[in-house]
């Protein structure tokens, strides 16, 4: 037997809003995706990689989704949706608990970077009924509790994981 076939294989699901208001709110500074994909990846197999952002169609923006894309995501965009009444729409929940639902099949460990709440009932579901790890990357002071105790493990990000 190879030894790819009796690596982990992975996959990783990366909200980018997400991570990128909490981080500069609670930190002061930005997510170091290299850092990040280095430690989640080394001797692992990726079988998925995904970074999940609202397109609002700046020059900037587009820069640092082609950085993630030369790192190895496939980056998933949503248009930003501006509302009548002055709110935005442009979260990606259900994009991507279907996308960790398919990778289940393929992937022992599921990693997610968000302090979303709302993926609490997505962590616990991969754990109980498909047996799966579920690592969560999130700035713990706004990590929701609930997400935190679903996961396989919480890690916090801090340290080497900010730029």
């Amino acid at each position: 037997m190879s030894r790819t076939r009796t690596m982990e294989k992975v996959a990783i699901f990366v909200d980018v809003q997400n991570v990128y208001y909490t981080c500069r709110q609670t930190c002061g500074g930005n997510f170091d995706y290299n850092a990040f994909w280095a430690r989640v990846t080394t001797g692992r197999q990726l079988v998925g990689a995904y970074a999940y952002a609202v397109d609002r169609g700046d020059d900037k923006q587009r820069q640092f989704q082609n950085i993630l894309r030369a790192i190895g995501f496939e980056v998933k965009l949503k248009p930003f949706i501006q509302r009548a009444d002055g709110s935005a729409k442009g979260d990606w929940d259900v994009g991507i608990t279907i996308d960790m639902l398919e990778s289940a099949t393929v992937a022992d460990t599921l990693v997610l970077v968000s302090g979303d709440g709302d993926f609490a009932i997505l962590a616990d579901k991969l754990r109980r009924d498909y047996g799966k790890r579920v690592e969560v990357y999130g700035a713990p002071a706004l990590s929701a509790r609930a997400l935190m105790d679903a996961a396989s493990e919480f890690i916090p990000i801090e340290g080497d994981l900010l730029l």
